[in-house]
């Protein structure tokens, strides 16, 4: 399979040779071993080797910033490296590059670009006479940093060192600051942090150990930085979480107060409630599509830290608190309240859903109640007109009746006046039962033959 991939991407010169001689023959082997491929190949095989670890050496300073970049300002973001590393005379990365690792002399730089923040990564070879005394930006232009495209979330300086460091300089180097610590790499190695930012802005690390290779300092130097950065990140949704629960809290109140209205048949009007609740969870839905994104990510980012703690297999340093239980153990909750608005929004969506289900079943029988009275008044109309119609039928059979009596007196009047003698007034009656059965008659005539063409 890898050889008919390879012939179908360049042709051998055996291959050339043939086309050059039998054009047909080629035609038929390129059809034979031409095997699609994936537009996508070679980015999702490259991801693959996206991000690696550095490798340092020991000891060394490192100084790392995750900036929070949007999709407008990425371009920005790419034209300012660029430029810096042209400052430098060091060729920048192409535009669409996740990861960049350059020696800058002096210093090197690493570039990582995710999917909402960037991360720049300071690493300087050595350290100074005492911890943090020195920062491996020192040579970086301030000027550059000023103008760093998005918004700071994230500053640590760490430093790797070998020496065996004692409980004096670790009180010293952060400041007094209560020390989070444990041993990792299976007992190789130290870490200490305070998870605090410190007097010149930045949080701070320190990673004792002499057992390590180049290699395992660079994951553990990562591993530390990446939970002190998703941290952040997972907490970025913490101020909306408790700016957005007094609103919910507000419309769940609501939702309570419309229920109630509901209760009572008599005194209010359910359309109105109808549009109450429509706008409810108008209100509701808006809610949830504006943190979605955020909150999501957070879980993603709680989720990585997690993982990250796991991997450090840490051990307990004694009389200090264990880096994996400091950070659950204050990070819980915030994630916790994230989720349970969530939870809160979710579930007052479904009871919304729910209230208005109720609701409308109940207008709709309200109106399927107007509709039988309102045909309860139509068939009463309908008898009344029946009535009416049947009423009118009389009086025109004895109207007919009546004008066709006239037109037989006429008649008589005639045959008298010619010498024709009979009893006029018994000849009248006999013809008026006569005259109303046949008025009769063709009333119902005409209006059987009127239903017949309608």
């Amino acid at each position: 399979m890898n050889q008919a991939i390879k012939e179908s991407v360049i042709a051998p010169e055996s291959l050339v040779s043939e086309c050059l001689n039998n054009e047909e023959a080629c035609e038929a082997r390129f059809e034979q071993r031409s095997i699609p491929v994936s537009s996508l190949r070679q980015q999702i095989s490259l991801e693959l080797h996206n991000r690696p670890s550095p490798k340092v050496g020991i000891p060394t300073c490192v100084s790392h910033l995750a900036i929070r970049v949007n999709l407008e300002q990425r371009q920005r973001e790419y034209q300012h490296l660029s430029a810096f590393c042209h400052r430098y005379s060091v060729n920048p990365p192409c535009i669409d590059a996740g990861c960049f690792f350059q020696d800058f002399g002096g210093f090197e730089l690493r570039w990582e670009r995710h999917l909402e923040f960037s991360t720049y990564s300071f690493i300087r070879k050595g350290q100074g006479m005492q911890l943090f005394d020195g920062y491996s930006t020192e040579r970086v232009p301030q000027d550059w940093f000023d103008e760093l495209v998005g918004e700071l979330i994230c500053a640590i300086n760490l430093t790797f060192s070998k020496d065996e460091l004692s409980e004096r300089e670790i009180y010293q180097a952060f400041e007094g600051q209560q020390v989070i610590g444990s041993l990792v790499a299976d007992g190789r190695a130290r870490v200490y942090s305070s998870f605090r930012l410190h007097s010149d802005g930045f949080s701070r690390t320190i990673i004792q150990s002499e057992q390590l290779n180049s290699y395992q300092a660079g994951r553990l130097i990562q591993r530390t930085l990446e939970i002190e950065t998703y941290q952040m990140l997972a907490l970025l949704s913490l101020p909306i979480a408790r700016e957005l629960s007094p609103k919910v809290s507000q419309m769940e109140s609501e939702l309570v107060a419309l229920n109630q209205q509901m209760a009572n048949l008599s005194q209010h009007d359910d359309s109105e409630m109808l549009d109450k609740l429509s706008n409810l969870a108008g209100q509701t839905e808006q809610l949830i599509a504006d943190i979605s994104y955020r909150f999501s990510a957070t879980n993603a980012y709680y989720a990585l830290v997690c993982a990250r703690l796991e991997q450090l297999k840490e051990q307990d340093i004694t009389g200090v608190e264990r880096i994996n239980e400091f950070v659950t153990r204050r990070l819980n909750p915030g994630i916790r309240t994230c989720q349970a608005l969530t939870q809160r929004l979710e579930d007052l969506t479904r009871r919304i859903a729910r209230a208005s289900s109720l609701l409308r079943t109940r207008v709709d029988l309200s109106i399927e109640q107007q509709n039988q009275q309102l045909l309860h008044a139509i068939n009463q109309r309908g008898k009344i007109q029946l009535r009416l119609q049947q009423m009118v039928e009389g009086v025109s059979v004895a109207a007919m009746a009546y004008y066709l009596m006239g037109l037989l007196e006429y008649i008589l009047s005639a045959l008298n006046a010619n010498g024709y003698q009979f009893n006029k007034l018994m000849f009248k009656g006999v013809a008026v039962p006569v005259f109303l059965f046949f008025a009769w008659w063709l009333l119902r005539f005409a209006m059987g033959y009127n239903q017949k063409r309608a």
